[in-house]
């Protein structure tokens, strides 16, 4: 194929109707302030998607455009461009036809990007056009580095068992061969993948033969690589030691913090150590500092769950709990919420352990049981630090539970966490936990139980027959809907690493304290509330939440009776 020829992309759109003279008049404005492409803007202001971008210039080229996230990959083809140059100049190679090898560009109008993928590849070439947000997703996948990883492990471990290593070098003591130690060099390959196939937690498991590297990704662990057990101690040594871990203390638990900086974002990573048979087991949580903070718009709750949290945030004062088991989005909920409440205007605390995230504008404290900072002491130093909302991370007694709803009474808005199953059971485990039922009454506001399940991968998703007892569990939920509804199953492809899933959303149920909820938490016969609170949310559960993604194609009905089996516990 010949070289492209250069033409101005405003004017391609306008032409093609796709958008107007006054919006490209504005998007260019944008462009010459912010540096950025005309094609981002116009795509950041909704007027026009990328996959409509990418089709109008392959129009104009004469190109075909290629969907990657229904393309079948080969990743022997696509390695025969190496992965710097793929991810510099936008581009990866797709096919191997008589004609050439077919590449894909995302700016198909980079010249000089296009003469030296035929330097590289020394052949002629037949150009696809591509969008960059399924070109980055691709790379990922084709240049997965787990190879690299296995490579450097083993670096490692023949290193170690050489006489001559000096430790300090080979564990980066020496900060001016601190990024070439072999392994600091592991384990931000380690850092590196995690963040590319979105894991959310590392686990570093010494075994009796060898050293295995997990990842949870949505919810589900996966072993990454597996490396010889000599070098289990020298890696939890290197992880201590980013983290100011006592590294002479090896019979203790210990917890720390740290955040390194990667090419796609800085990453803040808290770490838990513990002794076990082998030598120290490590997990590590990773929160993304690039992907910035979750508004409560983008968690995809319902509207009526939506409605009723934006208006209870909206108080002055009262309690808000959000409940769950661990890993059920609580503390990401909570954070969407204090998004939307974050301005100049308010002063807010947050007392937790560990802070999770790091949001501007918020003074966050970090409760130290070892120094006696516990959630109550640092609770009560913070109702005098004049505050107007308070976060507190877990309530865990009756006397964190007293205060924080002491202060929703004095005038705060106070947020919270707590375990238990489902909304309904909430206000009797405060009262359980010894707290006065009036102040649980005159207090809270409203609580939100949520869980997490895996959606499916948009890919591979395919129709699916139910079986007579996942259509009972669904007709149990939705009635006779269910018998019209299309549903889906994932049968796993290379986008989401063959699990058939892809991401996680939540599943919400929420109880708002009316009066008649109040009077029917004063009445002393527990099962009144009960009653009361089932009635007031009808249908509106968790389960029947669940099944609302199956319908709508979202996640799979395993998923949606995981979840129930959840709240049944």
């Amino acid at each position: 194929m010949s070289r492209p020829q250069k033409f101005r992309l405003g004017d391609l759109l306008v032409q093609d109707k796709l958008v107007t003279e006054e919006q490209l008049m504005m998007a260019l404005g944008e462009q010459r302030g912010s540096g950025r492409k005309l094609g981002e803007v116009l795509v950041d202001h909704g007027w026009i998607t990328e996959a409509q971008i990418a089709k109008a210039v392959a129009r104009q080229l004469r190109a075909p455009y290629i969907d990657l996230a229904h393309f079948p990959l080969r990743p022997e083809l696509a390695q025969l461009l190496p992965e710097a140059h793929a991810r510099r100049m936008h581009a990866i190679v797709l096919d191997d036809p008589p004609s050439g090898l077919m590449v894909g560009m995302a700016d198909p109008t980079d010249i000089y990007a296009f003469d030296e993928i035929g330097r590289l590849l020394k052949r002629s070439i037949d150009l696809a056009v591509i969008t960059e947000t399924h070109l980055h997703a691709a790379l990922d996948r084709v240049y997965h580095s787990t190879e690299e990883i296995e490579g450097l492990a083993r670096e490692l471990t023949s290193e170690l068992a050489g006489a001559e290593s000096d430790l300090g070098d080979l564990l980066g003591m020496d900060s001016t061969s601190n990024e070439d130690a072999p392994v600091v060099r592991l384990l931000y390959s380690v850092f590196e993948q995690a963040l590319r196939v979105r894991a959310s937690d590392i686990h570093i498991e010494p075994q009796e033969k060898q050293l295995r590297i997990r990842f949870r990704i949505d919810g589900v662990l996966h072993v990454q690589t597996e490396a010889d057990a000599k070098i289990s101690s020298a890696v939890a040594l290197r992880l201590k030691l980013m983290s100011g871990l006592d590294i002479s203390e090896k019979r203790l638990p210990q917890d720390g913090r740290f955040a390194v900086r990667l090419k796609d974002g800085t990453v803040d990573i808290r770490i838990s150590t513990m002794p076990a048979q082998y030598g120290e087991s490590v997990v590590m949580r990773l929160l993304s500092q690039s992907t910035g903070m979750l508004d409560l718009e983008k968690m995809k709750m319902p509207p009526r769950m939506l409605t009723a949290l934006r208006k209870a945030i909206d108080k002055p004062s009262g309690m808000i709990l959000v409940t769950g088991p661990t890993g059920s989005g609580k503390t990401t909920t909570l954070y969407g919420a204090l998004n939307a409440l974050n301005s100049t205007e308010r002063k807010i605390i947050t007392v937790e352990d560990p802070v999770e995230y790091r949001l501007p504008g918020l003074n966050q404290v970090q409760v130290m049981e070892k120094i006696d900072l516990g959630f109550d002491r640092v609770l009560r130093a913070a109702l005098r630090q004049d505050p107007d909302v308070i976060l507190v991370g877990e309530i865990r007694d009756k006397a964190t539970a007293e205060i924080g709803l002491r202060a929703a009474m004095t005038g705060h808005l106070v947020l919270s966490t707590l375990h238990t199953n489902d909304a309904a059971s909430t206000p009797a485990r405060l009262i359980d936990m010894g707290v006065p039922r009036w102040m649980v009454a005159l207090s809270l506001q409203l609580v939100v139980a949520q869980r997490l399940v895996r959606t499916l991968c948009s890919a591979c998703a395919v129709p699916h027959e139910p079986s007579p007892q996942e259509l009972v569990w669904l007709r149990g939920q939705l009635g006779d809907d269910a018998d019209n509804a299309t549903f889906k199953f994932g049968k796993g492809c290379p986008e989401c690493n063959h699990s058939g899933f892809r991401g996680r959303t939540g599943v919400y149920e929420f109880l708002e304290m009316t009066l008649g909820l109040i009077d029917a938490l004063n009445h002393p016969e527990p099962g009144v509330f009960s009653k009361a609170a089932r009635e007031a949310m009808g249908r509106h559960t968790l389960r029947r939440d669940a099944a609302r993604l199956v319908v709508e194609g979202r996640t799979t009905v395993d998923e949606a009776m995981r979840v129930s089996a959840e709240v049944d516990e």
